[in-house]
């Protein structure tokens, strides 16, 4: 999400004259766009302040014109007078709700001389203010993302995004759709949905209802040159009758779904506040994949979550087993102020934690490892996106998103082709074309 934050922070200083560059020695403005979901995110934008901070006093004493120095996004929605009281040379502050205001927050520090700060929620919607024509950020892009979702109203006990990112709002059926038409005419052929929690979506469609995520998809996929759909994060809880059907009915749906479970212990569920049990989990799982043979998953896993034993860990480790995961992501708990986790008692020693993390590790990496092995042999649908390492060699992403080799002609780039897997690489698989005839995506 915040790539595509970025790219549309782009999109609105661009009226203004300014455009990317390569290095922040070269740049007039620089934006450092934050996440505060771990605390060792958070330090590193004041690490990375530092830096900046010796960069714009080296222009200036080069003639130059001053750097405008901005933090945007979660850490600048948290921790926003922080920052100025930390680095008080920073210009602009940011949350990840205010940034169509950027323009007139560049206006108001030329004016002022000093540091403006946004960070509250405004009533309107940003999206109502993004430029209309396509990005040049999706011009000659084969696959980009799309925000259709943010907030949240989880409240998770150990997530900060209910208060980074406000409650949960879904942009109109009809914002969205324009969106992707624009980037399908810029070229994009695959789409990510986001949102903090994508399938709790509900846009207001033109006929005064709203339309579940299911439905979005559907009317997304009959847009002119968009082939493939996939999106994320969802929620366990979130998962209905109408998605399920979707992965069966619309070829366009990836096959390939991110569905966070970050514990297997029903204890531990509990605790974070999660609002379902491993079984209901399993449950999903099972729906999902009679309506889809074929669809594969990842997920979030977060060890010594406060009060973790283990047995909970165990049981973590225990669905793990019975699921099975192309690939997951898994991290150690992170006290983030504000949060209820953050004060409660029987915290996990940090050396508990690093074991529980080098074990589940150790299980994912082997189930990642025998995915990729159980693709050697099959043929997949192959969407190039561009040249491979090697002369000869073109390369582009499986529906599991994949990346794979293979030699061929440059122009299948933008193609779908079908392509043997004949080889598996610690991070990539191999293999060879079938035939040169290619489909649009």
């Amino acid at each position: 999400m915040n790539v595509y934050d970025s790219a549309r922070m782009a999109d609105v200083l661009r009226p203004l004259g300014y455009g990317p560059v390569e290095r922040p020695e070269d740049a007039d403005m620089v934006i450092l766009n934050t996440c505060h979901i771990r605390e060792r995110a958070t330090e590193k934008v004041f690490s990375e302040l530092g830096r900046l901070r010796k960069i714009r006093d080296e222009r200036i004493s080069n003639g130059a014109d001053r750097t405008i120095i901005a933090v945007a996004g979660c850490v600048a929605q948290a921790e926003g007078e922080v920052i100025l009281s930390r680095a008080p040379y920073v210009d602009l502050v940011l949350g990840p709700q205010t940034y169509h205001k950027l323009p007139e927050m560049v206006a108001r520090a030329a004016r002022a001389g000093g540091a403006v700060i946004e960070t509250d929620f405004p009533v309107e919607q940003k999206f109502d203010f993004l430029p209309t024509e396509a990005a040049p950020q999706t011009q000659g892009n084969l696959t980009a993302f799309l925000t259709i979702q943010e907030g949240c109203d989880k409240f998770c006990s150990f997530c900060v995004v209910p208060y980074t990112r406000g409650a949960e709002t879904s942009r109109p059926v009809s914002s969205v759709l324009a969106e992707a038409r624009r980037m399908a005419e810029s070229g994009v052929r695959e789409i990510t949905l986001l949102g903090q929690n994508v399938n709790a979506y509900h846009g207001d469609d033109d006929n005064g209802g709203s339309a579940t995520l299911a439905g979005l998809v559907e009317q997304l996929a009959q847009i002119p040159g968009l082939g493939r759909i996939r999106y994320m994060t969802s929620h366990p809880r979130d998962v209905d009758q109408s998605l399920i059907d979707a992965h069966r009915d619309n070829p366009a749906l990836m096959p390939f779904l991110h569905l966070p479970v970050q514990s297997g212990s029903d204890r531990i569920l509990k605790a974070m506040n999660r609002g379902h049990t491993a079984d209901e989990y399993r449950e999903s799982v099972r729906r999902l994949r009679e309506a889809r043979p074929d669809l594969a998953l990842s997920s979030d896993f977060i060890v010594g979550h406060p009060g973790e034993t283990e047995e909970d860990f165990e049981a973590t480790m225990q669905l793990v087993r019975d699921i099975g995961f192309a690939m997951a992501y898994s991290f150690k708990y992170s006290p983030r102020p504000g949060t209820p986790a953050a004060g409660q008692p029987m915290q996990v020693p940090e050396d508990v934690k690093d074991r529980r993390l080098a074990e589940l590790q150790a299980l994912l990496r082997e189930q990642q490892d025998a995915f990729n092995a159980d693709m050697v042999g099959t043929v997949q649908e192959i969407l190039v996106t561009n040249r491979g390492r090697k002369p000869g060699q073109i390369a582009g992403r499986s529906p599991y998103l994949q990346p794979v080799h293979f030699d061929g002609p440059d122009h299948l780039i933008g193609s779908t082709v079908k392509v043997a897997i004949t080889t598996r690489r610690t991070n990539s698989l191999g293999g060879t074309l079938i035939r040169e005839t290619a489909s649009a995506c």
